[in-house]
């Protein structure tokens, strides 16, 4: 994943335990302060993600990096996990527009945006409903633009 895994420039937690956190949380369905306790509960995945289980990092810390990634990284982490289900060689693409404007109303103000709607274009294969890429963009760009690019 580039120089963005590695051990951050402030110290701290390597990011890559960041991520792997961050599935663990997902997977199990914790909160973040969920993820604090069992996570010191497990010495084993302690050793591991260099986190000391008497004193493990606050919750926000694992809330806060969750937003640091670049696309790159996550768009990296959904071909790894695509490539563990059954695929059937079928695909569709799918372009949904989502709203910002409600979710996002204060950091569009904050940073001068003004961006109301997202497009996602995903792949996903037909018989296992597994997503195997992801495209966003601000522009309303057309699908014969954004869907060549997701396939590839």
């Amino acid at each position: 994943m580039g120089k963005r895994a590695g051990k951050p420039d402030s110290g701290g937690l390597a990011r890559e335990a960041h991520i792997v956190a961050h599935c663990i949380r997902k997977e199990k369905g914790h909160s973040y302060a969920e993820l604090v306790d069992r996570i010191s509960l497990m010495p084993e995945v302690c050793d591991r993600l260099g986190v000391h289980p008497d004193a493990p990092p606050d919750p926000s810390t694992f809330y806060y990096s969750f937003d640091r990634y670049a696309m790159y990284i996550w768009r990296a982490l959904l071909r790894i996990s695509a490539q563990q289900h059954p695929q059937s060689g079928r695909v569709a693409l799918d372009s949904t527009f989502f709203e910002r404007e409600q979710a996002s109303q204060h950091y569009l103000q904050r940073c001068g945006r003004n961006v109301k709607t997202v497009k996602a274009t995903t792949l996903t294969d037909t018989e296992s409903l597994v997503v195997l890429d992801v495209h966003c963009c601000i522009e309303r760009e057309h699908d014969t633009k954004a869907g060549p690019r997701v396939v590839r």
